[in-house]
């Protein structure tokens, strides 16, 4: 039964699904599934975003809360086959052309590929349109009968557990799913608010699902599940979060600057229930709370963060104990009045 899968499972289950931007059919269902037996509705909008509503019972005085985490992954799109059959691509989402060389990756019709590059006279020449996907085939025709323009793919990688710690693909951010799907079903009939649970469509390209979701909740407050770079491998820049150290609180990214009422509301419920937390500074990128916050007349948003390593790369590493941290930390925020 879906009420006994342990948070680890959920991870490693959307982890292994193929999902780029624009395809999150197969991660949706299987977040629908999952967090069918602990939500009041369940419904979908023309983008393809997710809505989990989980109502208030009783006499409810609090407020409606938009939870945002988004299905998509980092991915390729073929772009051209040439007459001996390998693919050309362009990527969908930030990749490096370093990482990608000697990755296997994976179209949704399970055709599988590994990617290859031109011969390089210096390193410095590997770019994307040096490298290709070999599948196999023969020539153009024959690689045309698995694959077409405009198909995607994504790494091909199973979850591993190693310890305390999760290493695998799309923890970008399926944990971040995962994370919201747990916190819907611990807090059963204990909130006083009217939650939904939103998992948004398209992120990696610009999170584009997330401000038409915002816009149909029209929530009066919002919070982002996202990862977050951890800078606690060798030379890192200088930036206070590591894995290990628990939940991480936003204070600013380019996309938002944290609400600072729920801020200092999510740092005093971290306090009082004893969950592990570090403050988050990151001076680049964004997650869906940026939308969320400039919708309609304006939301009052924060995000809740899990410091992940190696982000865009098949071997995405986060702590586990991170992770239930922030389903933690978000169950001891919706479980009280949130006052702004």
């Amino acid at each position: 039964m879906e009420q006994e899968m342990s948070l680890e499972g959920r991870i490693a289950r959307l982890s292994e699904m193929v999902g780029p931007s624009g395809h999150e059919e197969a991660v949706r269902e299987e977040i629908r599934r999952q967090v069918a037996p602990f939500v009041d509705d369940l419904f979908e909008d023309s983008l393809g975003n997710l809505y989990a509503v989980r109502r208030p019972r009783g006499a409810g005085s609090g407020l409606k809360v938009m939870l945002a985490a988004h299905m998509d992954e980092v991915g390729i799109i073929v772009t051209h086959v040439d007459d001996q059959g390998f693919l050309r691509f362009a990527p969908v989402g930030g990749l490096s052309a370093s990482v990608l060389v000697g990755q296997q990756v994976v179209f949704a019709n399970g055709t599988v590929g590994v990617i290859g590059t031109e011969p390089l006279d210096d390193l410095k020449d590997l770019k994307m349109e040096r490298l290709f996907v070999d599948i196999g085939a023969r020539n153009r025709e024959d690689a045309l009968q698995r694959v077409q323009i405009g198909d995607m793919a994504v790494y091909r990688r199973a979850a591993s557990v190693v310890g305390r710690r999760m290493v695998g693909k799309a923890l970008d951010d399926r944990v971040g799913c995962a994370v919201v799907v747990e916190a819907l079903a611990r807090l059963g009939d204990s909130s006083p608010h009217e939650v939904y649970g939103v998992f948004t469509v398209q992120e990696e390209v610009g999170a584009r699902g997330a401000r038409p979701a915002a816009y149909r909740v029209a929530p009066d407050v919002g919070i982002a599940v996202d990862v977050t770079a951890s800078a606690d491998t060798p030379k890192a820049r200088p930036l206070p979060m590591a894995l290990g150290k628990g939940a991480a609180i936003k204070v600013k990214d380019n996309s938002v600057i944290s609400h600072p009422v729920l801020r200092r509301l999510l740092v005093e419920r971290a306090r009082q229930r004893g969950i592990p937390f570090q403050m988050e500074v990151l001076d680049r990128g964004g997650t869906d709370a940026g939308p969320i916050h400039t919708s309609r007349e304006g939301v009052p948003s924060a995000v809740v963060s899990i410091p992940t390593r190696y982000l865009h790369t098949p071997g995405e590493v986060i702590d586990l104990d991170d992770a239930r941290a922030a389903v933690d930390l978000l169950v001891a925020v919706l479980q009280d009045e949130i006052r702004l």
